[in-house]
């Protein structure tokens, strides 16, 4: 690892569990100091402890994006423990609105209604939160978390994958928007990435990651390391002159 977001003060929502705490530990393997923040407090405390005992810097705050109170506290908390911020991956989503997202026809208005609630909404109120501390320090970067779902037709989960191209132009209006004041602004869409809480839950017969690895032109399926890595070189200064992207990091299961 590089030292190349060495002394940068960093908040990753969402982070208390899978691609946002492998994030965290990917920032601040690179010299990072991180705000990990979740609503799960156990799961951010427990990132936070984990990289704290291998030397790194980092530290939990509690954070509930259906609140703007709270999205406004926890920024201010780590901004406040930090100095100042140099960047941001928003990564947040409701896992339970998504398994209940069916289609159009059947999905469910409070399930849509959440959806948006925290994909969306609770972006802007965490992009509302952080930009004015990035602005403040002559610039920063972005990452929000996205998906493929956004440019590959499905049948199932339409309230996702419009909260999702929402998020894409949310994005870009950031990029354009700030791009001159030194704010970069991009999007990363992980294709299927098995996590450690995924391969835990029970609910991934081997029948299934055959199918998902049969779908990729690779020898494996997504890791969360994997999404990790652009992360961080999305908030390093070798993004610098990046803006306005979605990075689809997924095998090649979708090529554009």
């Amino acid at each position: 690892m590089t030292d190349r977001l060495k002394g940068k003060g960093i908040i990753v929502i969402g982070a208390g569990s899978g691609i946002g705490a492998a994030t965290v530990r990917r920032l601040a393997s690179e010299g990072a100091r991180v705000c990990v923040a979740d609503i799960n407090d156990a799961g951010a405390r427990a990132v936070a402890d984990e990289v704290s005992a291998g030397g790194g810097d980092a530290f939990p705050v509690h954070i509930d994006l259906a609140d703007e109170a709270s999205v406004q506290g926890a920024v201010s908390a780590a901004v406040a423990r930090l100095g100042g911020l140099d960047g941001a991956h928003i990564n947040a989503a409701d896992l339970g609105a998504i398994m209940a997202d069916s289609d159009a026809l059947s999905v469910e208005l409070a399930v849509f209604d959440r959806t948006i609630q925290i994909n969306l909404r609770g972006h802007l109120l965490c992009t509302r939160a952080v930009l004015p501390h990035l602005l403040a320090r002559g610039g920063g970067a972005i990452v929000y978390t996205t998906s493929g779902a956004c440019d590959s037709a499905e049948p199932v989960r339409p309230a996702y994958a419009t909260s999702k191209s929402g998020l894409n132009a949310l994005m870009r209006h950031v990029a354009a928007r700030w791009g001159r004041e030194g704010i970069t602004s991009n999007c990363v869409a992980p294709g299927f990435t098995l996590t450690p809480e995924m391969e835990a839950s029970g609910n991934l017969p081997p029948a299934l990651l055959e199918q998902m690895l049969a779908q990729i032109p690779g020898s494996r399926l997504g890791r969360p390391e994997d999404i990790a890595g652009v992360v961080a070189m999305l908030l390093s200064e070798d993004g610098r002159w990046i803006n306005g992207q979605v990075y689809h990091v997924n095998g090649g299961a979708l090529m554009r």
